[in-house]
């Protein structure tokens, strides 16, 4: 006993350390991998255009995975100063609070989840455990002080006149990045749609529904019922509209996308998707809903991943916005990455000068070619964000 009780309490000190200071960054090296690493490659007209446009991206999930975002990361798909080497002038940062075990396209429940031992692992504070709520008010928070710290080189927009300000010093000073902070699926209002108000003021201003199971708001295209919006739900939209938040439907069932379309009265975003028209699966929009949101001044925003666009390259992304853009119209189509989304990826947003040129190799105008990387989603934001 003398001697085991010490090697006992050195395991379980090593085992601590483990979990505490190096699983969680082991996890996401795993989770986030990068197809083909960089640098990139592309033909000197890309590189050219691609230096003029003003780029952004509807979604991005950095924030769960506990990097100081103003360090060039080793791990994950995007970092502040890889925004700026990939000329990303606005990321929106979306929350995820919740992910089912065993998470699928086809069919989850909302019983279990993974955050919570990562957030335990990545040493969120015990409230941020505890409530889903908190944990999207935590991450909001962090991001705000990476802003605080950055000395002007990063800030986070929350309405119009930040970013046109934002704008105006982009053209004097190259390589500023601003933020945007959206919630992946509702359940963070724990039940009660007048919890937006608490999330507005904490910066939020896009949210969606449900991600990847049914939550008490509305349906999930991934859920059990794949209902539609709940009485909640339809209070959740008008707290919304009240405030200025855009409304998200990524992830949303058929029906909660009907439902949402019928109800709202502003333009509602897609975040991150693909289209049935080139990877037809259950994650992807079909053409009918294409055109439903472009009827309603929707924006579309077209991921990289797999799933999402059946290819590993950014042709494939081209092909997906190329087909989205003939059915809803080019101004309704942008980028919606999922980076850090806990899927691979063919590059990192360093790399986004490939959808510059797979675009340009697809016939697309340098006009057209500006809108899909960035132009409309700054548009949508100017028109759609609050005063």
């Amino acid at each position: 006993m003398k001697f085991i009780l010490p090697a006992l309490v050195v395991l379980l000190a090593v085992g601590l350390g483990f979990f505490f200071f190096v699983l969680p960054a082991r996890v996401e090296q795993a989770m986030n991998r990068v197809i083909n690493p960089p640098p990139y490659a592309a033909s000197d007209k890309a590189k050219a255009l691609h230096e003029t446009l003003i780029i952004a991206d509807l979604h991005a999930d950095p924030l769960l995975w506990g990097r100081d975002l103003l360090a060039r990361g080793t791990r994950g798909q995007v970092d502040i100063p890889r925004l700026e080497d990939g000329n990303v002038a606005l990321q929106v940062f979306a929350v995820v609070s919740k992910s089912p075990r065993g998470q699928n396209i086809e069919h989850n429940d909302g019983s279990t989840d993974n955050i919570t031992l990562l957030a335990i692992g990545q040493r969120w504070p015990l409230s941020a455990i505890l409530s889903l709520k908190q944990r999207a008010l935590y991450q909001a928070a962090r991001l705000n002080d990476m802003a605080a710290r950055s000395d002007g080189h990063f800030v986070v927009i929350r309405t119009k006149r930040d970013l046109r300000r934002f704008l105006e010093r982009r053209k004097v000073e190259r390589g500023i990045v601003a933020g945007l902070l959206a919630i992946e699926g509702a359940q963070v209002l724990e039940g009660d749609p007048a919890n937006v108000d608490a999330l507005f003021d904490a910066g939020f201003r896009m949210m969606s529904p449900a991600h990847f199971f049914d939550s008490e708001m509305g349906g999930s295209a991934h859920g059990v019922d794949k209902g539609g919006l709940t009485d909640k739900g339809r209070e959740m939209v008008r707290r919304m509209e009240e405030k200025g938040m855009i409304l998200d439907l990524a992830h949303a069932s058929s029906a909660t996308i009907d439902d949402a379309l019928a109800v709202s009265t502003r333009p509602v975003v897609i975040s991150h998707t693909g289209v049935k028209g080139t990877c037809d699966n259950n994650r992807n929009l079909s053409d009918d809903q294409l055109k439903a949101l472009a009827a309603k001044g929707g924006l579309i925003g077209i991921g990289y991943w797999e799933t999402a666009v059946c290819g590993k390259d950014a042709a494939a992304v081209a092909r997906a916005i190329q087909h989205a853009a003939g059915v809803a119209g080019i101004d309704h189509v942008a980028l919606g990455s999922d980076f850090d989304g806990a899927v691979a990826m063919p590059f990192d947003t360093t790399g986004l000068v490939q959808i510059t040129d797979a675009l340009q190799s697809a016939g697309f105008s340098d006009a057209d070619t500006g809108k899909a990387m960035g132009g409309n989603e700054i548009r949508f934001l100017l028109e759609n964000l609050p005063d």
